[in-house]
């Protein structure tokens, strides 16, 4: 079986599941991961619908966590809950509910401030979601949303995310990956850039 077959196979820079999390897969029929690809790509588009469907406060814990919920509902049980395992990346789990009020504050602040231009403001944001990691799975494609809808609501258009699918392996991936780091260690510049691609 093929690295691209294999349904629980995760690259460097994608957060493996636990043995319990994956036994939290919905659709029964999954076997081959280009189909929980495909399953996850539908599901996220109606999520997409639904957070675009109506103005919506994006700088609410539990519309984030709702968000999560119709972007991953359909196909894990997990979906919406925050994780309470330990990932490669992503804070201890007994942290997230705290740091993910903590960020949503300092955003907030953010916005009231008018700390950075908006499409800066919306991409530390998605950043600092993604660096909590307080989902069992699906993070990078929910902060996104979530600083989409963060740059609508302070006045920006949405962000084109390299303008590619970075799921899978690809130089698209690769180079959110290695912004990622970059904005880790403070550079947020190829990030903000990366957003705009």
């Amino acid at each position: 079986m093929s690295g691209d077959d294999d349904l629980f196979a995760a690259d460097d820079a994608a957060t493996p599941l636990t043995p319990e999390e994956r036994r939290d897969l919905i659709p029964t029929y999954v076997a081959l991961r280009s189909e929980l690809n495909e399953v996850e790509a539908l599901n996220v588009a109606a999520g997409e619908r639904w957070a675009l469907s109506r103005k919506r406060d994006v700088l609410d814990e539990v519309f984030l966590q709702r968000l999560h919920l119709r972007m991953f509902g359909d196909v894990w049980r997990w979906a919406g809950k925050y994780r309470s395992s330990e990932r490669n990346i992503g804070i201890a789990p007994y942290m997230v509910p705290v740091t993910m009020r903590q960020v949503i504050d300092d955003a907030k602040y953010w916005v009231e401030q008018k700390s950075w231009p908006p499409d800066e403001l919306a991409v530390r944001f998605a950043h600092k979601l993604v660096c909590v990691h307080p989902f069992a799975n699906g993070n990078g494609r929910w902060s996104r949303l979530a600083g989409d809808l963060l740059v609508t609501q302070i006045g920006g258009r949405r962000f084109t995310w390299g303008s590619a699918s970075i799921v899978s392996i690809s130089d698209t991936r690769r180079a959110y990956i290695d912004a990622l780091k970059k904005a880790d260690s403070g550079d947020i510049a190829p990030l903000l850039a990366f957003a705009r691609s």
